[in-house]
C-alpha cells in the first residue's frame, strides 16, 4: 500500500503567547537562570585553574636544582582545592537552579491543563461539532506533555549553551587568540548545520503532531463504536483505516527523526576537526616561541570542549526542541480559540419562585451556516402550563429549535422571550436554570448512582430521592445493588441503554425545575417500562410548560399543543384530533405509524 503525506497547513508561531502564559513564573524562572550562569561561570573558570596546575608541574621553563626540576607543594595544593571549589560550586548551583526549573515547568504545565479543561467548557458547541474529541484529547495529553517535556530539557540548556558560548570565547581570547581563532572557523559551520536541521525538520514535526491528533481521533473513534463496528464486522476496515494513519505518522515521524539524527555525527565530524586544527595550531606557535607554556594547551583543550559542547547540546536536542515548538502551536491555538461571551455582569430577570412558563419565538431564524439557513421565519405562542410536542421528519429542526431554545446555539435573527423577557437578555446561567432537560443522549459519570442523579444539585431529601426511583422503575433495580444508590457504575457499559436514559430522567426529575424539555426521552426504553415512565412524565409536566420531542406519536397524544415541522418551517398547528381532521402530515405520520 502506498502512503500518501498529509500536507499540513501552515500555523502561527505561538512562542509569543508561551512567553505571556508564563509571567506569572518568571521570578523563579529568573532565579533559576541566574544561578545556572554561576555554574557556568564556576565551570568557565576551572579550565584557566588547569592551566595553572599544569604549569606548576610541568617541567617546561623550570631551573634544574640538582638536576631535578622542582615543584611548589604549596602552590599545586591551592590550584587543587581551587579546582575542587569550583567544580563544587558550580555543582550545587546547577543541582538547584535546575530543582527550581523542574519544579516551575511542571506547575506550568499543570496550569496548562486546568486552563485547557476550563477552556472546554467555555467553547461554543459549534466547536465540537468540528472538531474531533480524539484530537481534543491530544492536545491536553500529548501536546501538553510534549511542550513540558521540550521546556524542561531545552530551555536550561539554551540558556547555558549560551552563557557559556560566550565566557569560552572571552576566556580564549584572553588565553590565546591565534588559536582562540582556530577554533571561531567551526562555529559557522556548526550553526549552518543546526539552521539546514531546523528548516527541514521543523515543518515535519509540526505535521507529525497534527497527524498524531488524527491517530488518536481514529483510536477514540474506533473505541467508542466497538458495537457497531463488530456489529458489522468492519474490524478489517477499521484495522486498515487505522494502519493508513499510523503509516502517514511513522513515515513524517521518521523522516522529522531521520534528519534531526543527523545533527549528532555531524557536529561530532567538526569537534574532531577543531580538536586536530587546535593541536597542530598550537605546535606551531610552540615552535616558533608565539607561546611558551604546556598548561595553555592543555587549558585549550578544555576550552574546545567546552565551546563544543553546547553546540552539540543544541544540535541533540533540536528534535525535542522542534516538537516542542509543534505542540505550542496546537495547546496555544486550542487556548486562543473563541469563547461564549462572558455574562458575568448580567443579571438575573425573572423570578424563579414563580415562573409562568409563557414563551414565544418570534420570526426565529438559524442556520449552522448562516449562508443556509435551517429554521426560516418560526413563530409560535405557548401559554403557561401548556405541553407542546413538536414533530416532524428527521432533519426537519425539531431538536435545533430545543438548542436555540436553551441558547446551546445564537439565534441567527430573530428572539425567543420566556415570560415576557428575551432570551438574549438573559444569561446563559439563568435561562438553564428555570428548564430541566431529558436529551435521547444518555449520558452518565464515574461515580456513584446517587452522584448521578443528584448530579449538580445540594441537599436533595432522601424521601424525594426515593420517589423518583419509584416514579422512574428504577427502584427495584437499585435494590439488587450490593450498595444500593451509592454503587459506584465505573464504566458506562454497566448500565444498559434502558437504565442510562431511566437515570437521565431521574436527573431531571431531581432537578424539579419549573419548565421542561424532553428530547425523545423514552426512545431507549420497552413499551412497558415507557407506559411507567410516561405516567411519571405526565405528573412531571403537569403544570409546567413542557417541550415534548418524539418519534412515538402515541406518547404526545394528549399535548396541549402539537407543532408539526418540515424543513425548518411550523406546517400545522394544532391538537391531536384537529390535526387528524385536518388530513395533512401530522396524520400522514401517524397512520404510518400505526397502520
Amino acid at each position: 500500500m502506498t502512503t500518501t503525506i498529509i500536507t499540513a497547513p501552515k500555523e502561527a508561531n505561538k512562542l509569543g503567547s508561551l512567553v505571556k502564559a508564563f509571567r506569572k513564573y518568571y521570578v523563579p524562572f529568573l532565579i533559576s537562570i541566574a544561578l545556572l550562569i554561576v555554574s557556568v561561570v564556576f565551570t568557565i573558570l576551572t579550565p584557566g585553574t588547569i592551566r595553572s596546575l599544569t604549569n606548576e608541574i610541568s617541567p617546561v621553563g623550570k631551573t634544574l636544582v640538582d638536576g631535578k626540576f622542582v615543584v611548589n607543594l604549596e602552590a599545586v595544593t591551592g590550584y587543587g582545592v581551587r579546582l575542587v571549589i569550583y567544580i563544587v560550586t558550580s555543582f550545587i548551583t546547577g543541582v538547584i537552579s535546575g530543582f527550581i526549573l523542574n519544579t516551575v515547568i511542571q506547575k506550568f504545565s499543570k496550569d496548562l491543563r486546568a486552563q485547557i479543561c476550563g477552556k472546554i467548557n467555555q467553547l461554543p458547541l459549534n466547536y465540537f461539532d468540528t472538531t474531533q474529541t480524539g484530537d481534543i484529547l491530544s492536545v491536553v495529553t500529548n501536546d501538553v506533555d510534549m511542550l513540558s517535556t521540550s521546556l524542561q530539557n531545552s530551555v536550561s540548556m539554551l540558556v547555558q549553551s549560551i552563557v557559556m558560548l560566550v565566557g569560552v570565547l572571552i576566556a580564549m581570547f584572553t588565553a590565546c587568540w591565534q588559536m582562540a581563532l582556530v577554533v571561531l572557523c567551526s562555529l559557522p559551520i556548526m550553526l549552518v548545520i543546526i539552521l539546514l536541521t531546523f528548516k527541514f525538520a521543523l515543518p515535519l514535526f509540526n505535521k507529525s503532531q497534527d497527524v498524531l491528533g488524527e491517530v488518536n481521533a481514529t483510536v477514540e473513534e474506533n473505541y467508542s463504536g466497538q458495537l457497531v463496528i463488530k456489529a458489522f464486522n468492519a474490524e478489517p476496515r477499521k484495522v486498515s483505516e487505522f494502519k493508513q494513519k499510523n503509516g502517514i505518522f511513522g513515515t513524517v515521524l521518521y523522516k522529522s527523526q531521520a534528519i534531526g539524527g543527523l545533527i549528532e555525527p555531524a557536529m561530532s565530524f567538526v569537534s574532531f576537526l577543531t580538536y586536530a586544527a587546535v593541536l597542530v595550531a598550537a605546535g606551531l606557535l610552540f615552535h616558533s616561541g608565539a607561546i611558551n607554556e604546556i598548561g595553555i594547551i592543555t587549558g585549550f583543550i578544555v576550552y574546545v570542549s567546552l565551546f563544543q559542547e553546547p553546540l552539540a547540546q543544541i544540535g541533540q536536542a533540536s528534535s525535542t526542541i522542534q516538537l516542542g515548538t509543534a505542540a505550542c502551536n496546537r495547546v496555544f491555538k486550542f487556548l486562543e480559540q473563541e469563547e461564549l461571551p462572558a455574562e458575568g455582569e448580567k443579571k438575573w430577570l425573572l423570578d424563579h419562585k414563580n415562573i409562568r412558563g409563557k414563551v414565544e419565538f418570534r420570526d426565529v431564524c438559524f442556520g449552522y451556516d448562516p449562508k443556509k439557513l435551517t429554521i426560516r421565519n418560526f413563530s409560535g405562542k405557548i401559554e403557561p402550563g401548556m405541553k407542546v410536542a413538536i414533530i416532524g421528519p428527521t432533519g426537519a429542526g425539531k431538536t435545533t429549535l430545543v438548542n436555540l431554545l436553551m441558547r446551546f446555539y445564537e439565534l441567527t435573527s430573530g428572539d425567543i422571550l420566556v415570560d415576557g423577557v428575551s432570551i438574549k437578555d438573559m444569561s446563559r446561567e439563568e435561562l438553564r436554570d428555570i428548564f430541566g432537560m431529558i436529551l435521547q443522549e444518555t449520558w452518565v459519570i464515574n461515580g456513584t448512582l446517587r452522584e448521578n442523579i443528584v448530579y449538580n444539585l445540594k441537599n436533595v431529601d432522601e424521601g424525594r430521592l426515593q420517589g423518583i426511583l419509584e416514579e422512574t422503575n428504577l427502584a427495584h433495580y437499585v435494590s439488587t445493588l450490593p450498595q444500593g444508590l451509592d454503587t459506584v457504575i465505573q464504566k458506562e457499559s454497566a448500565l444498559s441503554a434502558g437504565q442510562k436514559q431511566l437515570v437521565t430522567i431521574a436527573r431531571a426529575m431531581a432537578e424539579n425545575a419549573p419548565m421542561l424539555i424532553l428530547d425523545e426521552a423514552t426512545s431507549n426504553v420497552d413499551t412497558r417500562t415507557e407506559i411507567l415512565i410516561q405516567k411519571a412524565m405526565d405528573s412531571l409536566t403537569k403544570g409546567r410548560t413542557s417541550f415534548v420531542i418524539a418519534h412515538r406519536l402515541s406518547t404526545i397524544k394528549n399535548a396541549d399543543l402539537i407543532f408539526v415541522m418540515k424543513d425548518g418551517n411550523i406546517v400545522e398547528t394544532g391538537n391531536h384530533d384537529s390535526l387528524m381532521e385536518l388530513g395533512g402530515l401530522y396524520s400522514e405520520i401517524y397512520n404510518s405509524q400505526f397502520n
